[in-house]
């Protein structure tokens, strides 16, 4: 099991993950935007949207640092936008997600993706948003 931090941005995650990878001493990767996403029927950004970063990470260490931007439809709340995120085995995956979502609230339920066989997002009853994860 591995425990990282996903921090999202609210339209300048580019700035930012280019600025922590000199900070330690990193380089970007993986870095995919939303127009590079695989066409998904549930969801299709908006054309303000296609250009921000779906996703990117840095490693430094044994630490994994994960970066997105929000879309125009989500809601960026300054403090609210720095989440744990768990890799783990689909057993753990569920099981971890289904504890956390007692008296909690499901953000998105335990599904296959294109980037994981097993993913969910949960915010706890404590107001602590999860992504839970299949690590391959």
């Amino acid at each position: 099991m591995k425990l990282n931090m996903f921090i999202s941005f609210n339209g300048n995650c580019r700035e930012a993950v280019e600025f922590y990878a000199k900070v330690f001493k990193s380089e970007v990767q993986g870095l995919m935007t939303y127009a590079d996403m695989p066409p998904d029927p549930d969801f299709t950004p908006a054309e303000i949207d296609k250009n921000k970063v779906m996703y990117t990470h840095i490693t430094f260490g044994n630490m994994t640092l994960m970066f997105m931007d929000y879309t125009s439809c989500m809601e960026f709340v300054a403090g609210n936008n720095i989440q744990p995120s768990v890799s783990t085995t689909i057993d753990e995956v569920t099981r971890i997600f289904n504890e956390l979502k007692e008296g909690g609230t499901v953000d998105c339920e335990l599904m296959k993706t294109f980037y994981s066989e097993l993913y969910g997002c949960v915010t706890d009853k404590f107001g602590v948003t999860w992504h839970i994860l299949h690590s391959h």
